[in-house]
């Protein structure tokens, strides 16, 4: 099993399908039982489950952290 992962506001993760405006990278602006992600491509803030965001993560980048040391 994988192991949880620390989200925090200011990260960016990666999920597994697409916004239609192409990105798949969404940075996180609140955490809780709900988070609230905001699209890195057109902007556009939802509010999503934590489980989803937990089942659908494909890769976090910590705010502040250059992805290629993170890989």
């Amino acid at each position: 099993m994988m192991e949880k992962l620390n989200y925090e506001v200011g990260d960016v993760v990666k999920l597994k399908k697409p916004h239609p405006c192409g990105s798949n990278e969404w940075e996180i602006l609140r955490v809780g039982a709900d988070f609230r992600l905001k699209c890195m491509g057109c902007g556009h803030q939802i509010m999503v489950a934590r489980r989803l965001v937990e089942k659908n993560t494909r890769g976090l980048t910590k705010k502040g952290a250059n992805p290629q040391e993170l890989q």
